[in-house]
């Protein structure tokens, strides 16, 4: 049994597993940004990490990439580590301009 009581049948690559493959998320990430935003799906984190309209390095050792998400009516900032693959923060960002 996997976390949250999920049952994953053996040898096969579900999306859930997939995403955790190839991405990390921080505990400040699991613990505060997803209780603070519910809404937010770890789905859209990756999307903008991936095919971002704008990325640009933080002064922290940090990545930051804005992309649109069309469920949210707003352009969605993810923060990773420098490694670009462990997401730390998100947000949607209103004030965004292009």
């Amino acid at each position: 049994m996997q976390a949250g009581g999920h049952r994953f049948k053996p040898g096969i690559l579900h999306d859930e597993e997939r995403v955790t493959a190839e991405y990390r998320f921080t505990r400040y990430f699991e613990n505060e940004v997803m209780r603070k935003r519910p809404y937010l799906k770890r789905e859209w984190c990756i999307a903008v990490v991936e095919k971002p309209f704008r990325d640009e390095r933080q002064g922290n050792n940090r990545r930051r990439f804005w992309g649109w998400i069309d469920e949210l009516g707003a352009y969605l900032r993810v923060v990773t580590l420098e490694d670009g693959r462990t997401i730390h923060n998100a947000f949607p960002d209103r004030s965004f301009k292009i």
